[in-house]
């Protein structure tokens, strides 16, 4: 059961998601009904930590195991969807994930991946481009070019 409730005032979700950096881009994502891209990722489940949640999202979504390096920012958000236009409460824990292990590179710099009936589109997103593009969450295309040289190093080439 995913840590996610609505009530009359919106819904309350209880996120992780993924930073997955290689050569000065982040992988992105979007499905056929968001406009906007977003971050690989999902919900908490009741009883899950969120290290497992992570590993288990990004296994379902990309079908890759990636490691954890390790948690990069909290962040409490209040919005409006804009799709539903629902209002959030929003608790997200963001990892850096290394995926040297894991092949995902050879899958390109845009593809395609289903799960169950949904289908998501995941993009190689340079750093620069964020500034332009629909994007959540916001506060990213700030904070991803302030994250230190040496994670930026670490993620050089995976």
């Amino acid at each position: 059961m995913d840590i996610s409730f609505q009530t009359e005032k919106g819904k309350f979700n209880y996120r992780v998601c993924a930073i997955i950096i290689s050569d000065g881009k982040i992988l992105t994502m979007h499905d056929e009904c968001s406009p906007y891209f977003y971050l690989p990722g999902g919900r908490v489940e009741m009883g899950e930590t969120a290290e497992h949640a992570i590993i288990r999202e990004i296994q379902e979504e990309l079908a890759i195991t990636p490691a954890i390096v390790r948690p990069l920012w909290l962040d409490q958000a209040f919005f409006t969807e804009d799709v539903k236009d629902l209002d959030y409460h929003e608790l997200c824990i963001y990892f850096l994930m290394d995926i040297s292990n894991t092949g995902l590179l050879l899958k390109g710099t845009k593809f395609t991946m289903y799960e169950g009936k949904h289908t998501h589109t995941f993009e190689w997103l340079e750093f620069g481009r964020l500034k332009d593009e629909y994007f959540y969450p916001i506060f990213i295309k700030e904070a991803i070019f302030h994250l230190p040289e040496t994670f930026m190093l670490l993620t050089e080439h995976q």
